[in-house]
């Protein structure tokens, strides 16, 4: 969907390219630093320095013509300017999209309370001067209701949208009922209420089990959804209570219009999906994950529908499927003509798929009534390595049943059209845009990802909003996410409803690198740059 406008070049030394979050924290835009390397070390690493501005030809960057670069001497270094020169589309006269900033993790704190409430408000202003439309924060259930069933305390978040008002900003806010910390991004750690977790280790069984008996405590397994197993609720009551009580605390900020967004978390890192890629179990990219349904609630709604086939026997998950880091060709099960195409995987996986889609169905269903009026919004994202194999395998084990001979996500969106949800979808060829690693033998396709999925939702009638999964600071990325907002070659000229920028920190707000951002938000609401690269 991207625009062809926009080369597909590699330049290294232009995008910060990170692979975690201090790698990120110390990335600066202001060029490449280089050390000067004396004419007798010919080490690898050398070379490697110095080719470091090369293009994926090897051509050197000094006679590419899309760099314009100066080099300087400072201490022994040489300071790389490598100032892009990509042709721009002009979206003067384009679509209005409103831009959201998504506020620090840690702006609560576990007591909630607001963290540096004079230091936010002076970050607030630089955004509101920049003409951003609002902010966007999650409001944690491990916060919120940390202590005791119903007791729930919001001040922190309170003081925050006053804040908020009185700066005519809109809030975009996200109900979280998955923990943060040990993904990519989290820089705080909020784990689930403490009242949850000691039922769980009670009862492991309310969360999410691998087949070897793993669990996984970022979130509440979907199979406890009608189980009363939460101190006599089950989980649905249990988020709907915390959805009634948001909803009667902030009544004032509805009935302003201050609350304009309420994003419902359905799973972990607030996305509908299985937890089937867990760093902490091993998982490493890219690797097919594995199914994440042998709690024994899940595993009694597997026999149900097993023995409601008449085929008792397969209920079971697949005993070929490999493990997290495996490839699809590495499994009986993934492999092309493997298992999950025959009458068992094909039963097995419209069940997984089908747990999603339900869980989705029913919390949604539990939103639309606590939010009458106001938009909902339920969070996707783009599974885009293995996509080009036959079996999809990453996306089979995250929830999606997507191979190549079927549509995964028309069931999805059916589903979302169904409560006059939107979608968040997080494009995952954004990830790519900042990351070093070798996706040649991932057989990946993220762009098709992303044309799939959203014009499975356009198609139906699904508003699409989007975020960057990483945050970034260049023009490269920028326009990557305005081809994506506004496709060039879409004939019914679709466009996102609204975009959330990842995430409001000192970096972004740095003089060159705010520049860029205030450039980046008047194009996106449609208005004329004087520098357009053309």
């Amino acid at each position: 969907m991207a625009s062809q406008q926009t080369p597909s070049t590699s330049i290294r030394g232009v995008s910060c390219g990170f692979r975690s979050v201090p790698e990120y924290n110390a990335c600066r835009m202001k060029g490449v630093f280089l050390p000067n390397s004396p004419p007798y070390d010919a080490s690898p690493n050398a070379r490697c320095q110095s080719s470091s501005l090369m293009g994926d030809a090897g051509e050197q960057s000094a006679g590419h013509p899309l760099i314009n670069s100066s080099v300087d001497a400072v201490d022994g270094m040489q300071i790389v300017d490598a100032t892009p020169k990509l042709p721009e589309r002009d979206f003067a006269g384009s679509a209005y999209i409103p831009v959201y900033v998504m506020l620090p993790l840690g702006v609560i704190n576990m007591k909630c309370e607001l963290v540096d409430p004079d230091g936010l408000l002076k970050q607030l202003r630089l955004l509101k001067s920049a003409n951003v439309d609002g902010v966007m924060v999650d409001c944690w259930w491990g916060i919120v209701e940390a202590h005791s069933p119903h007791e729930y305390n919001w001040n922190g978040y309170r003081k925050l949208f006053q804040m908020v008002h009185e700066l005519k900003l809109k809030l975009q806010v996200v109900l979280s009922f998955h923990e943060c910390g040990g993904n990519v991004g989290d820089d705080v750690c909020i784990p689930l209420p403490h009242w949850v977790a000691e039922i769980g280790r009670s009862n492991p069984d309310i969360f999410f089990t691998d087949r070897e008996g793993r669990r996984n405590p970022e979130c509440l397994s979907w199979g406890v959804d009608k189980e009363r197993v939460l101190r006599g609720r089950t989980g649905l009551e249990v988020y709907f209570d915390y959805m009634r009580s948001f909803r009667v605390e902030f009544n004032d900020f509805f009935e302003d219009g201050v609350i304009t967004t309420i994003g419902v978390g359905l799973g972990p890192c607030g996305e509908l999906r299985f937890p089937s890629f867990p760093v902490k179990h091993g998982w490493r990219y890219p690797g097919i994950g594995e199914f994440q349904c042998y709690d024994q609630y899940l595993l009694k709604n597997l026999r149900k529908a097993a023995e409601a086939r008449g085929h008792s026997f397969w209920a079971r998950g697949p005993d070929n499927a490999g493990s997290y880091s495996s490839r699809p060709h590495e499994t009986g099960f993934f492999c092309d003509g493997g298992d999950y195409d025959g009458y068992y995987g094909r039963f097995f996986l419209n069940w997984y798929s089908k747990v999603l889609v339900d869980h989705g169905d029913r919390v949604l269903y539990l939103a639309k009534l606590a939010f009458e009026g106001t938009r909902i919004v339920a969070k996707l994202s783009g599974i885009h390595w293995w996509y080009k194999t036959a079996s999809h395998a990453a996306e089979l084990t995250a929830g999606f049943y997507n191979p190549c001979n079927r549509d995964g996500y028309a069931a999805i969106m059916a589903m979302l059209k169904k409560h006059s949800a939107s979608l968040n979808f997080t494009p995952a060829e954004f990830h790519m845009l900042h990351q070093r690693e070798d996706f040649s033998n991932s057989l990946s396709d993220p762009e098709a990802v992303v044309w799939q999925v959203t014009n499975a939702a356009w198609d139906v009638g699904v508003e699409v909003v989007s975020e960057n999964p990483l945050p970034f600071l260049d023009r490269v990325g920028y326009n990557k996410i305005l081809d994506n907002a506004k496709p060039l070659a879409d004939p019914d000229g679709r466009y996102l409803s609204s975009f959330i920028y990842h995430r409001l920190s000192p970096l972004l707000l740095e003089r060159q690198n705010f520049m860029e951002f205030e450039r980046f938000v008047k194009r996106m609401h449609g208005e004329a740059v004087h520098d357009l690269q053309v």
